[in-house]
């Protein structure tokens, strides 16, 4: 019955409730950090002060989020084999959303959301790998140890948080932001490529160079041991620097104009030059000082919003449309301002900052209200997409 096709649709594969609880958990977590920043709304925080709650959430709530609803399905796509979905599926978001809603009350029920995000992220890892390994996908282990890996620090930081591990919240946050970014950067290098030669139809190939590849690969991963756990400013400027020219060169070759004819290929192009954005810097207060004086958190937040914000919206509304039977080509026309709110956020809150033109504040309340925004119109024009069955 088609009645039944439409009700059942939602649990059908992981991207359909993920990207939902994901963007609509943007709206929300954002909306309350505004209230908590601006206007300086009570939350029972004791064990973290809300900055260290806003960045775990927008990491392991948020991105998270995204991540599992795209590894969902692509790992079922490469495995040929049914990951979560049904009750199984229901079970694994109701994990994601209870610890989502036990961090909301602050860490008065720290215990309760340390216990449903951990279960988590161990039933997810525990899924992806049980596919990949039996199918046999040994190329993709790499995909499932940075699962793991986020899982760890996920551990840490709530370890942190119940004072068992001094370092615990800093590791985990930290570790997670980058571990993250490696996963989109290594997402990235495959599908920009395919999605552009997709665009002119295979007349045009983009290559990707092995030594960048490998040396991009390399120095990221020095990059973030450092910085997480050793903090040595010079050698972080070097890396990032290098790391900077590796992916500028990168996304050099791979451009073509056809690029700007297609927003959900613009979006996340452009989203990689941010992240590249936030290698330079990270590299030029060392290099360029006194001359160039740039907070590290304008850095972070072209990483964050501009990056992982950006690249996760973009991929949300492609996966969607491809995976629903829809044509990518031709995605709702309004996504355009969505991604245009996203990319005014970063610009808004990394760029603006730097010439001193209104209050910081205002500029971090504009730019938290742009990010709302772009998940309001992506929510307004794919609910129904992701609820709903197709209608043939």
């Amino acid at each position: 019955m088609p009645t039944n096709k439409v009700d059942t649709a939602f649990l059908e594969v992981g991207f359909r409730p993920f990207f939902l609880g994901a963007a609509l958990y943007a709206v929300l977590v954002m909306g309350l950090w505004f209230a908590i920043y601006l206007f300086q709304l009570p939350i029972p925080f004791e064990s973290l002060s809300p900055l260290e709650w806003h960045a775990h959430e927008m990491l392991f709530g948020y991105s998270m989020a995204v991540i599992s609803g795209f590894l969902l399905t692509s790992v079922q796509t490469w495995s040929k084999l049914a990951t979560a979905h049904g009750k199984s599926l229901l079970f694994l978001f109701s994990l994601w959303s209870a610890a989502r809603l036990f961090l909301l009350f602050g860490s008065s029920y720290i215990w309760f959301a340390a216990l449903c995000d951990i279960l988590f992220n161990l039933w997810l890892l525990y899924i992806l790998a049980h596919r990949i390994i039996k199918a046999r996908q040994w190329k993709q282990l790499g995909i499932i140890a940075k699962v793991f890996l986020i899982t760890a620090c996920n551990l840490m930081f709530y370890l942190g948080t119940l004072g068992w591990l001094t370092q615990g919240i800093t590791w985990g946050i930290y570790g997670a932001l980058y571990i993250i970014m490696a996963l989109i950067l290594t997402m990235g290098r495959r599908v920009i490529p395919f999605f552009i030669e997709r665009a002119t139809k295979d007349t045009v190939q983009v290559f990707n160079s092995k030594w960048v590849d490998i040396s991009n690969l390399c120095l990221f991963l020095i990059f973030a041991i450092n910085e997480v756990f050793f903090g040595n400013p010079i050698l972080s400027a070097y890396l990032a620097l290098a790391l900077s020219i590796l992916n500028a060169f990168r996304l050099i070759r791979w451009y073509h104009p056809i690029i700007w004819k297609q927003s959900l290929l613009w979006s996340i192009y452009l989203s990689f030059w941010l992240i590249t954005l936030g290698f330079l810097f990270m590299a030029l207060p060392y290099f360029a000082a006194p001359y160039i004086i740039i907070s590290k958190q304008l850095a972070l937040h072209a990483f964050t919003i501009g990056g992982i914000g950006a690249i996760t919206l973009g991929m949300m509304a492609r996966v969607s449309l491809a995976h629903t039977g829809r044509d990518v080509y031709a995605p709702p026309k309004s996504i355009t301002y969505a991604f245009v709110a996203i990319f005014l956020s970063a610009f808004t809150r990394v760029i603006l900052p730097l010439f001193d033109i209104w209050p910081y504040d205002i500029l971090i309340g504009l730019s938290q209200c742009l990010w709302m925004l772009a998940f309001l119109i992506f929510l307004f024009n794919y609910a129904p997409i992701l609820i709903f069955a197709k209608q043939e």
